[in-house]
């Protein structure tokens, strides 16, 4: 019986997160890839101004990510996570077909960039629903006393998705001409990750939905706005601890690369390769420091993640744009990684262990797609206006302060590892100050 539950265990783990690794990597190639399509939709000139144009659409797919946590958040916690976890795969295939197939600048235009800019924009509505139905299913399906081991293969699946697009990457590179890859090489990934998406449709549509979903009665406004709003600090606490996670994330993955290449001047293979095997030790990782989690709490990785990436950020961006060679990158890299899996690795299930069943999709999804497109999806683009205007060291220091922000946050908020799941409260307010008695004349 018990080997029997265990293998439902890791069938529900499986299901959740397999589809989470094609989304991502779906995600993450636009920005892996930036550097060979940059010149194809927008007219030759400047390559930081090309880089940045496309940089820009990148944080627009990040802007809709709101809607799409309204939406499909509303989907999670109203039909079920199944069903919200089917309709975002669904949307993200679409969204790389259109990738796959749009026109170059010299053939449309300015047409192949709107149609960038659309899929981008699916893509956005995807994902938007994708991280909290993907958080919320991981989580509830989880053993209570390993859901933080549980719930860190939504990192794990998301960083394989990402590896998986620099691997596929590193193989062009070595395979195509640089030209090649120029002109066509680059729509390569998306037409692999479109069939991807199709494979895990038809493996979603067999996953099982989780017990603690099914138990729950619920209420007719269940998945709602208005049941949102019964728990504002939680998620204006989603939105906080998100902040310097984020901002963090996003600048050591998605956006190192280009600072190897771009800033340090390592070649675009040395960077590539920095990025996928640092990732793969980053993935490594995540299920240690959750298991650790489920022993020590939340609260101590979370703060750890926020003290290091406050102190650190600026001296590790110093020395990573002086980083010549592999090994001195590589383990700058590294070390950065680290400390940003104190929060990637739990993240998922302190954000869901924060809401009740009935609204728990939408309460992770909205204020989490919110907080990544003011400051996640904004991360390069705001990395680059730095370097454009000639101050690049800027952004080591944006980064630590949005690091810090979260500190005061994590230093602040309740332990969340104990939580039931099925009876799940607000967190109560500080009770006021004492009135001051007045003694009788």
């Amino acid at each position: 019986m018990e080997r029997q539950r265990g293998q439902q265990h890791w069938k529900k783990i499986w299901a959740g997160s397999a589809g989470n690794m094609v989304e991502w990597f779906d995600w993450f190639v636009y920005a892996s890839f930036a550097t060979y399509f940059a010149g194809a939709f927008f007219p030759k000139g400047d390559a930081t101004a090309q880089l940045m144009n496309t940089a820009g659409i990148f944080a627009v797919g990040f802007f809709m990510r709101p809607v799409g946590g309204w939406l499909l958040g509303r989907v999670g916690d109203r039909r079920g996570r199944k069903a919200a976890l089917t309709l975002t795969v669904s949307l993200m295939s679409a969204s790389a077909v259109l990738i796959a197939v749009a026109p170059p600048y010299d053939v449309a235009g300015y047409g192949g960039a709107v149609v960038l800019l659309l899929a981008r924009l699916l893509q956005g509505l995807s994902v938007g629903g994708e991280y909290a139905a993907s958080a919320t299913y991981l989580t509830e399906a989880a053993d209570p006393r390993r859901r933080g081991f549980a719930s860190s293969f939504q990192y794990v699946s998301m960083t394989l998705g990402q590896i998986l697009g620099l691997a596929l990457l590193l193989l062009l590179q070595h395979t195509l001409s640089d030209a090649a890859l120029h002109a066509w090489g680059w729509r390569v990934p998306f037409a692999v990750g479109a069939l991807g998406a199709g494979v895990v449709f038809w493996l979603r549509r067999s996953m099982l939905e989780t017990e603690v979903y099914e138990a729950d009665a619920g209420t007719g406004d269940r998945g709602t706005l208005r049941a949102l709003l019964r728990h504002k600090r939680e998620a204006l606490l989603v939105v906080a601890l998100t902040t310097g996670g984020t901002v963090a994330y996003y600048t050591y993955t998605t956006y190192l690369t280009k600072y190897l290449s771009n800033t340090a001047g390592l070649p675009k293979r040395t960077a590539t390769l920095v990025s996928l095997v640092a990732l793969l030790v980053f993935a490594a990782l995540q299920p240690l420091a959750g298991a650790l989690s489920d022993r020590v709490g939340r609260r101590p990785l979370l703060i750890g993640f926020a003290v290091g990436s406050t102190f650190l950020t600026v001296p590790l961006l110093t020395l990573l744009a002086h980083a010549k060679t592999f090994w001195p990158a590589f383990g700058l890299s590294l070390v950065a990684l680290v400390l940003v899996t104190g929060y990637t690795s739990i993240n998922a299930c302190v954000k869901a262990e924060l809401f009740p069943t009935g609204v728990r999709a939408l309460g992770v999804a909205l204020p989490y797609a919110l907080a990544n497109a003011a400051f996640g999806g904004t991360a390069e683009y705001v990395a680059l206006w730095f370097k454009n205007a000639g101050v690049e060291s800027g952004f080591a220091w944006y980064v630590a302060g949005c690091a810090a922000v979260s500190l005061v946050v994590y230093v602040t908020m309740r332990e969340t590892r104990d939580l039931d799941l099925t009876h799940v409260t607000p967190e109560p307010a500080p009770d006021p100050a004492p009135a001051r008695r007045t003694e009788p004349a």
